[in-house]
């Protein structure tokens, strides 16, 4: 029987590249004094590019575009630290994202977050969504000192939870980190589709998160699966 949904943060309750693109958008305009030589759609473009979907840190992408586009007057740094206060402003949830996780909590599946990250940084984001109401455990890779794929930071959670693997599901955007790390530890995986992969061994594929609620469901037996 199905007892806890645990989620990834980025790519599957938030939509970071909707996020990242709506941010930098809007750090070009508030700093143009010193980015205004720079065309808009150049430096937002080159700043998705160098973040690979979050994968590099800011530090690094911020210094390479500080010597890229010689911007000056401002330091890598301080445009990081804009980034670090004001991403939060600007988080995008998924479709569906509240009404989910709503119907999840009245049926009394204990629920909790699994995100690789900066500690504060994460959790600022997911009190953006208004979200942290809903997780009885939420576990970020800075603080914990160890992130996905490790299974130990899956087998954290499941403690916390107070259930065992076999009666958790895992829902996650990447094939490697969510999906194959989370199975090999005995829980059952939902893939939330991302169009960078092209695919992954996950137990379910959803499009929307307001397909979890059905698939669990199933999974607990309370309806039959065809």
């Amino acid at each position: 029987m199905i007892k806890a949904v645990i989620f990834d943060l980025d790519g599957t309750l938030l939509n970071r590249d909707a996020t990242v693109q709506k941010f930098i958008d809007d750090q070009y305009e508030r700093l143009n004094n010193w980015l205004g030589h720079i065309p808009k759609e150049l430096y937002t473009s080159r700043f998705i590019e160098l973040d690979c979907h979050g994968y590099t840190w800011k530090d690094k992408v911020y210094q390479q575009l500080i010597n890229e586009f010689n911007i000056k007057g401002i330091t890598w740094d301080r445009l990081l630290q804009d980034y670090l206060e004001k991403f939060k402003n600007y988080c995008i949830p998924f479709p569906n994202l509240i009404s989910m996780l709503e119907d999840l909590k009245k049926k009394s599946y204990v629920m909790g977050i699994i995100t690789n990250g900066k500690g504060q940084f994460q959790m600022n984001n997911i009190e953006a969504l208004g979200v942290e109401r809903y997780f009885k455990t939420i576990l970020i890779s800075e603080w914990e000192g160890i992130k996905k794929p490790k299974p130990e930071i899956f087998m954290k959670a499941l403690k916390q939870l107070n259930v065992l693997a076999n009666e958790s599901v895992y829902v996650g955007d990447h094939p490697e980190n969510d999906v194959i790390a989370a199975g090999k530890v005995g829980m059952k995986t939902i893939w939330k589709r991302d169009i960078q992969y092209e695919g992954s061994e996950a137990d379910f594929i959803i499009e929307d998160l307001r397909e979890i609620s059905l698939i669990i469901e199933k999974l607990k037996g309370e309806i039959n699966v065809r």
